[in-house]
């Protein structure tokens, strides 16, 4: 992953006459001209870092640069630990499961389910199953049921050509 990397102007690579001068907190000085800025700056010890080069006139701040570089990526840091990455995890059932193995199928999906992914219930039909779709469809319904609790039905069950298939996710309070 190629790591997308912010250019600032600071001190006298700033190219713009008048700037638009604001202090460490943010609050605003005023217009000054680039050399009155810059004097400023070095009076505090500081740089000044263009923070907004398209406005008019351009957005600068007096601040120690090297600090505001490390906040900024202590707060990318903070950003991506944040997001979740969701997948779908998938179960497979068969129209005539037998019960052990439908409830530890369940349990697994219910793992899943705690852990923030999404599911995928398939059911394909082998042979002249698709005969008795009502079979499917009843232990489709059942498995939809026992996870009730822990799920809520984004895509109800329906057919991909000789599968059925059913996504959940995990409900708001179950995470």
């Amino acid at each position: 992953m190629k790591k997308s990397f912010k250019y600032y102007r600071i001190n006298y690579q700033i190219s713009a006459a008048n700037l638009r001068l604001l202090d460490e907190s943010g609050k605003q000085i005023g217009v000054k001209t680039r050399e009155e800025a810059l004097k400023m700056a070095q009076a505090e010890g500081k740089d000044l870092v263009e923070i907004a080069g398209k406005a008019n006139p351009p957005v600068v701040r007096i601040i120690d640069y090297k600090k505001f570089k490390y906040l900024e990526a202590k707060r990318e840091r903070d950003a991506k630990k944040k997001t979740k990455n969701v997948t779908v995890k998938e179960i497979r059932l068969s129209p005539f499961i037998g019960e052990h193995d439908f409830q530890t199928r369940i349990k697994k999906a219910e793992e899943f389910l705690k852990e923030g992914n999404q599911l995928k219930i398939n059911l394909p039909f082998r042979g002249r199953e698709i005969v008795h779709k009502e079979f499917g469809m009843e232990t489709m319904k059942k498995a939809i049921q026992e996870l009730k609790e822990s799920a809520k039905v984004i895509r109800d069950p329906h057919f991909e050509g000789r599968v059925l298939v059913a996504q959940l996710a995990p409900a708001k309070g179950s995470i």
